[in-house]
């Protein structure tokens, strides 16, 4: 046992004294290496103000300058080629560009900085460092900058000369056959891009191949697949005739205007369809043909001066959507290609019975005027009373001469004639129209109505009943009265050869209307309007037209109803301005007098004094002329 022991134990000492000459051998070589490694780092360390072998900013190398050195190079190349042209290429098209042109320029000291910093660093490090730098090389890009607008409004121009959009797949039509056109991708500039693209570029110092800018492609609303069935639709639609049926009666729709009534796909849409212009009108000469207009009762006044209700009469109206909708459906269709026409009854605004309740059913009060005049004056007193003959008032309705008539212009045919204007009787638009206010006016007051609206005439005017004519002017002097009668009122005028007569026609209410009429008093002197006349000797005066006072009257109505209760008591004021007398007044100097010769001996009178004669100077040269009456 004590041998095995101790053969152990000397084993132990062995390997033990192994393991130390090992440790000694390994700390001997990390001692080795360590100091290879340090020499090797400062052998290839190099000066720290200068930049690593293989040192590349722009890929221009600038190794072993200095960093001055190395910006000044970089600039100077940068200055050599800032004004040297690139050019670029989109849609086919070149476009020269250069650094100075878009302000491009790059931060070379930044740059040689950071290539400095990849190549640096403390001694036995940087000898590593710029060992791979020998290998491998530092490559450092500078920061590039541009004038942004300058960028912006050159790529502008391109994108406006390059872009063009995409043409969609269409449908077209030759003669009765329908075709697939193909589209076109359109294509735009990549502003974004062909900017950085752009910039780069010309912050590099080559100035070698064009360089082409991205395009991106702009994809299609409708492809030729998509119009395959709307192609189908429409040459199944121009294959044969259609027809139409309504009521026993046939027409027939050729193939050529079949064609017409189609609309084919467009602004992005792949469906055929009976619509537009064409089908529209198509539509419009079918109503013409089918429709019949509903007829309103309307009243009629017999030769006997009664009124009575024409009947009123439906009408057809044809369903011009659900019309169409047929049309459409037979045209698409192979086998069925007869449409129905949809026609629907179209009910009058005014029935029969609607007529007879309102109880139109006499004459409530009716009024002529007679009337003459110019050819324009006559004109519009005709036209004028069409305007509101078969006007209706409701019960507790006003009847508005201007609303009724609107504004009296040259496009509805109102001419010149004579009318009072500010107080003058001057020629102007619609002269005659106070003709037909006026007798609507005494309709109004024979009949007993309330009247809320009447304005007299500025000059006064002979042949209207003194106090009761009535003026208008659109918009602000109007003619109104008010249906109070509790039926509806209707206005029927007739114009004579020479009269015009109002009638309102209701039911009779029996009313009984009084009136007195103030004398017709002049309220001042005749005006006098005068003139100058250099033909005219001083002193002298003639007299061209007598004009007419200032005058006022009054008219007072009582309206009794069949009760003699009495219902309105109104009085209406009318006050006419003077018409001047149109004088002439002279301003010639007369003709001076000749010297008097000296007296014969024994010729004087008995006082020593020659006679005179005296010849009188203010004589009228003219006769006087008496003024016209006015016609409004």
């Amino acid at each position: 046992m004590r041998a095995e022991s101790t053969v152990y134990a000397s084993r132990a000492r062995q390997r033990h004294s192994a393991r130390r000459i090992a440790l000694r051998r390994a700390v001997f070589l990390a001692v080795v290496v360590a100091l290879l490694a340090l020499l090797i780092g400062l052998a290839f360390a190099g000066s720290q103000s200068a930049l690593a072998a293989g040192t590349t900013v722009a890929r221009v190398d600038v190794g072993g300058l200095s960093r001055s050195e190395a910006v000044r190079v970089l600039s100077a190349r940068a200055r050599a080629v800032e004004r040297a042209p690139i050019t670029f290429t989109a849609g086919g098209e070149s476009y020269t560009l250069s650094a100075s042109q878009l302000g491009v320029s790059a931060d070379w000291k930044a740059a040689v900085r950071e290539a400095a910093a990849a190549g640096g660093g403390v001694a036995p490090l940087r000898g590593y460092k710029r060992l791979q730098a020998r290998f491998f090389g530092i490559d450092a890009a500078p920061r590039v900058m541009a004038y942004d607008a300058a960028v912006t409004y050159k790529l502008d121009q391109i994108a406006k000369a390059v872009s063009r959009g995409g043409i969609d797949a269409k449908l077209v039509r030759k003669g009765l056959d329908v075709q697939v056109v193909e589209g076109q991708v359109g294509r735009k500039l990549d502003q974004v891009a062909a900017a950085a693209l752009v910039v780069q570029t010309l912050a590099r110092f080559d100035r070698g191949a064009p360089v082409a800018l991205p395009l991106a492609t702009t994809p299609l609303r409708v492809d030729a697949a998509d119009l395959e069935e709307a192609a189908t639709k429409a040459r199944v639609a121009l294959s044969g005739p259609i027809r139409l049926a309504y009521s026993g009666t046939r027409w027939r729709i050729p193939r050529w205007k079949i064609a017409s009534l189609l609309e084919l796909p467009v602004a992005g849409n792949t469906d055929v369809a009976v619509t537009g212009r064409g089908a529209e009108e198509y539509l419009k000469r079918l109503s013409a043909t089918v429709s019949r207009n509903p007829q309103d009762a309307r009243f009629q006044v017999t030769a006997t001066g009664k009124i009575v209700v024409r009947p009123s009469a439906p009408g057809l109206l044809l369903d011009l959507p659900a019309t169409a909708k047929a049309i459409a459906a037979a045209a698409f269709s192979v086998d069925q290609r007869t449409a129905k026409l949809v026609v629907r009854v179209a009910e009058p605004t005014r029935t029969t019975a609607d007529a007879k309740a309102m109880g139109i059913t006499g004459v409530v009060a009716s009024y002529t005027t007679t009337y003459g005049g110019t050819p324009g004056r006559l004109n519009n007193v005709q036209l004028v009373s069409e305007l509101i003959d078969g006007t209706l008032i409701q019960p507790g309705g006003t009847f508005s001469f201007n609303d009724t008539t609107g504004e009296r212009t040259v496009d509805k045919g109102f001419q010149e004639a004579p009318v009072i204007i500010n107080g003058e009787l001057q020629n102007g638009l619609g002269g005659g129209v106070c003709q037909v206010s006026t007798t609507v006016f005494n309709a109004a007051y024979e009949s007993g109505l309330p009247i809320t609206a009447r304005t007299n005439h500025a000059l006064y005017i002979s042949h209207y009943p003194t106090g009761r004519d009535a003026t208008v002017n659109y918009p602000d002097l109007d003619m109104r009265f008010t249906n109070d009668t509790g039926h509806w009122l209707l206005v029927r005028t007739f114009v004579g050869a020479g009269s015009l007569t109002v009638n309102l026609y209701g039911t009779p209410v029996n009313r009984r209307v009084e009136s007195t009429t103030e004398p017709l008093v002049e309220t001042g002197p005749i005006p006098v309007e005068e003139t100058d006349d250099p033909k005219l000797e001083k002193g002298k005066r003639a007299v061209d037209e007598v004009g007419s006072p200032p005058r006022q009257t009054a008219v007072r109505r009582l309206v009794y109803d069949s009760n003699d209760k009495l219902l309105y008591d109104n009085t209406w004021g009318s006050f006419y301005v003077g018409e001047p007398s149109l004088v002439r007044v002279g301003i010639k100097e007369p003709p001076k007098k000749p010297a008097a010769k000296p007296a014969a001996k024994g010729t004087k009178g008995k006082g020593g004094t020659p006679p005179t004669s005296t010849t009188p100077t203010d004589a009228p040269t003219t006769p006087v002329t008496p003024a016209t009456p006015a016609q409004p």
